[in-house]
């Protein structure tokens, strides 16, 4: 498994959910749910640094 393949894990799996298929024109699709799940990631991350 490539690096590029673990980060795009959580998009894909749920474009599959959802019977999208994640490597057609629906891309931008799973690009907006990694985007999505990585910045709750990030923010928890600096809320707790900060805190």
């Amino acid at each position: 498994m490539k690096i590029a393949d673990m980060i795009l894990w959580p998009g894909t799996k749920i474009c599959e959910r959802l019977g999208v298929n994640p490597t057609g024109d629906a891309a931008l699709i799973r690009w907006m749910i990694n985007t999505l799940i990585y910045l709750v990631i990030a923010l928890i991350v600096v809320w707790i640094i900060v805190v």
